[in-house]
């Protein structure tokens, strides 16, 4: 159960997070060198005034306290912007992009984490053995290969041995009709960036819970109940995988923001509409509001999963609360 003053104490920290995120996202793209119209219009050669009027547009030539306070207020109220480089609000092009993310990694995330628990509970179950010699060199082969460089050797063998789609999320030709057409056409474009991403997160998953569960072995109530005749199935799984479990739960939590880095990666490989392909197009751009829009979004998103991990904390572990 989580105590009234661990709760108090996880939702402060929360809000004073929240709030220090907002201050760094607003000064990191103010200290950038540059103005970001004249390297948008360099081909065109904008005159001074006319820098001087879009300055004036979009607030850049107020001090910037004026500008720090409506960013609070315009933020605060769901007003993230308009994009430098095409005049629509940052929420309208955030969201789609939100959403076809969240279906990739949502999915990524399941299957590398069922995966990893798995891997990681059969290797260490058989510790030693050729099994757990192979999955886990083959692990950490794949937790140390690049994101890109994986993404370009599947997008490759996608394309000369299976024929899968490379680009986007959708085809423009060629899908059958109906709701059925369209979910099979989506599935073939998600299996190379999908597969992509479970290889890349899988290796992390899997060495934790095996580390975590040969510690928990070792632990004298393991020992115990071992001497007292329990079965080796319930040994596994009612003594050692749910104390196993917490640092699970804590890189699940942090890996929603080191996945960000590879889905950027990814969906920049495989011209996947999502957060991290605009945020690659949106640095290339400088475009300051999209890139506060998207870092603010995916920041606040790791926060909440961070703090979702610390209230679940007391429940996988009554100890935590007292801490």
């Amino acid at each position: 159960m989580v105590s009234i003053a661990y709760a108090t104490r996880k939702i402060t920290g929360l809000l004073v997070t929240i709030f220090l995120v907002l201050t760094f996202n607003f000064y990191l793209f103010r200290i950038v060198p540059g103005n970001p119209f004249a390297l948008l219009f360099r081909g065109a050669g904008l005159s001074a005034n006319a820098v001087r009027s879009l300055n004036a547009q979009f607030g850049l030539d107020q001090p910037l306290w004026i500008q720090y306070v409506v960013y609070l207020r315009n933020t605060l109220t769901g007003n993230l912007g308009l994009s430098f480089q095409t005049r629509t609000p940052v929420t309208d092009m955030i969201l789609p992009a939100l959403i076809n993310t969240v279906i990739l990694l949502s999915a990524a995330s399941i299957i590398s984490i069922i995966l990893g628990i798995l891997i990681g509970i059969l290797t260490a179950w058989r510790r030693g053995s050729k099994i757990d010699v192979g999955a886990s060199a083959t692990t950490l082969v794949l937790y140390s290969m690049p994101t890109f460089w994986l993404g370009l050797v599947l997008l490759v063998m996608g394309v000369i041995y299976f024929k899968l789609p490379v680009a986007g999320m959708r085809s423009f030709s060629g899908v059958a009709p109906g709701t059925i057409g369209q979910l099979i056409d989506l599935g073939r474009h998600m299996i190379l960036p999908l597969l992509t991403l479970v290889l890349g997160l899988v290796g992390q998953y899997v060495l934790v819970m095996k580390g975590a569960l040969l510690d928990v072995f070792t632990e004298d109530f393991m020992v115990t109940a071992k001497a007292k005749g329990i079965s080796n199935r319930k040994l596994l799984w009612d003594h050692g995988f749910r104390n196993a479990v917490l640092p699970m739960v804590a890189l699940v939590a942090l890996n929603l923001g080191l996945s960000i880095g590879g889905a950027v990666q990814t969906e920049t490989v495989f011209s996947w509409p999502g957060m991290g392909l605009l945020i690659y197009q949106a640095i290339l751009s400088r475009d300051y509001p999209v890139l506060q829009g998207s870092f603010l979004v995916v920041t606040v998103a790791v926060i909440i999963a961070n703090f979702v991990a610390d209230m679940l904390y007391p429940i996988l572990d009554p100890r935590v609360s007292e801490t």
